[in-house]
């Protein structure tokens, strides 16, 4: 049988509990499941790619099943190279639906055998955003039930040590 393979992409500047709920939601539908950071030219990171990788290595290092990448250029070549057929996004809102619509049909236009696979997010992670979390982090606020411990100390160590 072959092995079911999607891909988590996105920027993950940081990764939250909102991103690892879809994870580990997606591993109960799929063999192997690659969170891939996209190297995304239009946003300014506040974390490097290796500091990204490191996170979310570190908060998925209970999961055998994942696999931490990155990747330039288009997702759906990415994916060729991968093996993998499935794309899987997460949506928070309607408002999040309308861009990944458009993606998904890019993606399906330029290569007929990938798919994409929206999950919503738990009620208790609707609101959450990697944004939202680096601003309540900038003023020094509680994000505790937001993100894991390392990505909770990486943040106060960017905001309050350097």
């Amino acid at each position: 049988m072959k092995k079911r393979i999607a891909v988590y992409p996105g920027s993950f500047d940081p990764i939250t509990n909102g991103h690892l709920d879809i994870i580990h939601r997606g591993l109960q539908i799929f063999d192997e499941l690659i969170v891939a950071i996209a190297h995304n030219v239009s946003k300014k990171a506040l974390f490097s790619i290796d500091e990204r990788l490191a996170l979310i290595r570190e908060s998925v290092k209970d999961y055998p099943q994942v696999r931490v990448d990155t990747f330039q250029g288009l997702l759906v070549d990415y994916m060729t190279r991968q093996g993998a057929r499935i794309v899987l996004r997460g949506l928070r809102a309607v408002s999040d639906f309308e861009n990944e619509f458009q993606l998904a049909q890019m993606n399906h236009t330029m290569n007929s055998e990938l798919e994409t696979l929206f999950m919503m997010t738990s009620v208790s992670y609707g609101y959450l955003s990697s944004s939202i979390v680096k601003e309540v982090a900038s003023w020094g606020g509680d994000i505790d039930e937001f993100v894991p411990l390392c990505v909770k100390n990486a943040l106060k160590n960017k905001f309050f040590q350097e």
